[in-house]
């Protein structure tokens, strides 16, 4: 069954390629057939996608939030494929809040994904994650809230 969700997920996020409306609504249905309860791996991947999928900054950040919440829930462990997001979910949560122009928090969400760093790989997707924290460091040392081509991961 949680593989079969998990299809599902990818599966909208696919969309998103095309049309980008199309993936938010079906990650949104997602969300709601998971429920506060629903699985955290699964509720984060969500999040995480459809704060990637809005055009309105603000709304890109209350989907970072939740994206975090979902892995830091009451009871659930921190496992080590949990822990492997939160160098990306800190990264996403410093661009969204230097959008939104709260530099003070971007630069305290910046540190926080540095300092999660040891949890990657020297690998592709860590340098996409590394790569990611300079050009939002960049964007704020520039006092730029502009969107980040490729977004910022």
């Amino acid at each position: 069954m949680a593989d079969d969700r998990m299809a599902d997920i990818f599966a909208a996020v696919r969309l998103g390629s095309d049309n980008r409306k199309a993936a938010r609504h079906a990650l949104e249905q997602l969300w709601d057939e998971l429920g506060a309860a629903g699985d955290p791996l699964q509720r984060c991947v969500i999040a995480h996608h459809l704060a990637v999928l809005q055009d309105d900054d603000p709304q890109a950040l209350i989907w970072d939030q939740r994206a975090l919440a979902s892995v830091f829930g009451p009871g659930i462990p921190l496992d080590e494929g949990l822990r492997c997001f939160l160098p990306s979910l800190y990264l996403n949560l410093a661009d969204s809040h230097r959008r939104v122009g709260d530099f003070e928090t971007a630069r305290m969400q910046l540190t926080i994904a540095r300092g999660h760093l040891a949890v990657l790989v020297y690998d592709a997707y860590g340098a996409m994650i590394r790569s990611g924290l300079d050009r939002v460091e960049a964007a704020l040392d520039a006092g730029s809230t502009a969107r980040l081509p490729n977004g910022s991961e």
